[in-house]
């Protein structure tokens, strides 16, 4: 297998998505692609469409999870996430171009996080996804009736068979977190570490991350990739009071909570934040809400999603927005 994004990680390259952050002995684009969309609102034609249209601009980094299904959500001929990007790839026959990331831990049929239970969820998501290895393997969410030796040591184990280059957490505590990479430290030169960090961040939602989790991913020196970047489409601008919460027809399944951040402090006002930035730049306010994440000091790829190309051009324009400080201070004041 060839490995393009093992090259040296922090040689950037110009145009579009295309410049480079270092994840462990990875490379990834400063967008990571939200594939849990895939098979769900978006057929496996739109998805394609999506994925041509991201690596087309320079990106490089896709994120899913063996339990993101369109079948799981009711909808008639759905297909796993996983499936589909195998599809794209095998098509596209560009799988060493691509960064891959997927999660174990929710599966319907493979929940928690036993050394067994790991190791069979990363054979049935090579199946699915057609390939030899998974460069980047979370686990979604913790289980705290494992040990994080037995968790840890599951997860060496499928590096060291070559299933897996980098592991990492989401959903997990500061405590949990920091015994695990002690874990790793004292097990001796060689052993997997956590290289990774997927939290539950973004301008209305900082509570959960900063503080012990952001303070934690700094000292250990972790990549951050935050999901829920934009809120669940909140932080596109497309949800206002005047409207109901409604963003009108064609809105997305996560619509009504999202329009529930209205009902918050900070909501509102940062809304507005973006409504002023985004309208002096010319952007949409999705570009701005990603650029912010970005200026945090922990995060490396702030993790998005798009059911169309229409939905993910605003999302392409990121390499073309720096915010100013006074832009930065403004937003982060606002959504305090």
């Amino acid at each position: 297998m060839s490995e393009p994004n093992s090259s040296d990680p922090t040689a950037p390259t110009t145009g579009g998505l295309a410049s480079r952050r270092p994840l462990g002995r990875l490379s990834v684009s400063p967008l990571c692609l939200g594939g849990n969309v895939f098979g769900w609102t978006a057929d496996e034609a739109a998805s394609f469409d999506v994925l041509d249209t991201y690596t087309a601009a320079g990106g490089n980094f896709i994120d899913t999870a063996d339990v993101y299904s369109g079948r799981r959500h009711g909808v008639d001929g759905g297909m796993d996430s996983e499936t589909v990007i195998g599809n794209w790839t095998a098509a596209r026959g560009n799988r060493d171009d691509v960064v891959i990331a997927t999660k174990v831990g929710a599966h319907p049929d493979r929940r928690g996080l036993s050394a067994a239970n790991i190791k069979a969820a990363a054979d049935d998501s090579l199946r699915r996804l057609r390939t030899d290895r998974i460069d980047l393997y979370y686990t979604h969410f913790d289980d705290e009736s494992t040990e994080v030796s037995e968790i840890v040591s599951a997860l060496d184990d499928l590096v060291r068979a070559g299933k897996v280059r980098e592991i990492g957490a989401s959903n997990i505590s500061p405590e949990r977190l920091e015994a695990s990479l002690d874990f790793s430290a004292e097990a001796g030169a060689g052993t997997a570490r956590y290289a990774a960090l997927q939290p539950h961040y973004n301008l209305v939602s900082r509570d959960t991350y900063e503080g012990p989790l952001a303070e934690l991913a700094e000292r250990r020196q972790l990549a951050v990739m935050p999901y829920f970047a934009l809120a669940m489409g909140f932080l596109t601008g497309k949800y206002r009071a005047e409207q109901g919460g409604s963003a009108g027809t064609g809105a997305s399944p996560r619509a009504e909570r999202a329009s529930k951040y209205l009902e918050t402090e900070s909501g509102p006002r940062v809304l507005a934040a973006l409504d002023r930035i985004a309208e002096a730049r010319g952007v949409a306010h999705a570009t701005i809400a990603i650029a912010w994440l970005l200026t945090r000091p922990t995060v490396t790829s702030p993790i998005a999603s798009a059911r169309s190309r229409e939905q993910l051009l605003p999302l392409l324009a990121l390499d073309e927005v720096r915010l100013t400080p006074e832009e930065t201070k403004l937003l982060t004041e606002a959504s305090e």
